[in-house]
């Protein structure tokens, strides 16, 4: 029995499965919802953790799900996971049961393949807040797994939940260009944070990721334009790239004419060999 999503982890597990952890998952009964859960804790003794690596069509294993993406996972993650893809078949009070149980029960690794497999259970709204709770674990592994490459909070999250995923993100310096749907939910309250975030770490005489700059631009107004001049002034040169993006992309004139004094980087934006993506990848 394959569930729509199941299908697609299959092809991925006979590619980086032995013989024998290839017959062990085919021994386990899909249509046996304690089976599957027994399975999915017994996994670590029957398979490897092979690291997941793999050439897919923009990066999305599942082509109606977009951002959800397995590459860097490990056997015993992706297999938890197809586990779990089954489950969908059973009614909703007993999915959830079943899901909840897991949480409940779950060691680290369970809960960052509990929380990877968000995306393609149904009923979102009622694991909402396990994965809201999430953001605000300090448990490293688990904040990874709900915040990047999962497409869960960019449909499901309220703006303020979204804003603080995106703010821990930065704190904890992780990259921001591994949130999924991170240039669509950009917004006011969350370049507003950002704004404070730059002002505090500059007065402590500290630098802030270049990246984090796309999200402030369409907010940006005339009285925020010290701040550009000051990253054009910067002895880094991701600083002065940035500046450079935010002014070619700004409707507003005082940023466009700045750039005209700033023309390093104008016609490598213009032929694309900056954007923000290359900056967050660059550095």
């Amino acid at each position: 029995m394959l569930t729509s999503n199941s299908a697609y982890f299959y092809p991925l597990l006979g590619k980086h499965t032995t013989e024998a952890e290839m017959k062990w998952l085919d021994s386990i009964p899909k249509d046996n919802p304690n089976a599957l859960m027994t399975a999915f804790v017994k996994a670590p003794r029957f398979l490897s953790k092979t690291i997941i690596q793999e050439e897919l069509k923009d990066q999305n294993l599942i082509p109606n799900l977009p951002g959800f993406q397995v590459n860097n996972w490990n056997l015993v993650r992706l297999s938890r996971v197809w586990f779990l893809s089954f489950l969908v078949t059973l009614s909703k009070n007993e999915l959830i049961e079943k899901i909840e149980t897991l949480f409940d029960t779950a060691e680290l690794n369970e809960l960052v393949a509990l929380f990877s497999s968000l995306s393609i259970l149904p009923y979102p709204q009622v694991w909402l807040p396990r994965a809201t709770d999430a953001v605000r674990s300090n448990m490293g592994f688990v904040f990874d797994a709900i915040a990047l490459h999962n497409p869960f909070p960019y449909h499901e999250f309220p703006e303020l939940a979204w804003n603080q995923l995106v703010l821990k993100t930065i704190f904890n310096e992780k990259p921001i260009q591994m949130i999924y749907g991170l240039s669509q939910r950009k917004n006011q309250n969350l370049a507003i944070s950002l704004i404070s975030f730059v002002k505090e770490r500059w007065s402590a005489g500290r630098d802030v990721p270049p990246e984090i700059w796309q999200l402030m631009v369409p907010y940006l107004s005339e009285g925020e334009l010290y701040l550009v001049e000051t990253l054009f002034k910067s002895r880094r040169e991701e600083d002065v790239i940035a500046a450079s993006l935010i002014c070619s992309q700004s409707e507003l004139k005082s940023f466009q004419l700045l750039l005209t004094k700033h023309p390093k980087f104008q016609e490598e934006i213009q032929n694309g060999k900056w954007d923000w993506s290359k900056l967050g990848n660059n550095h």
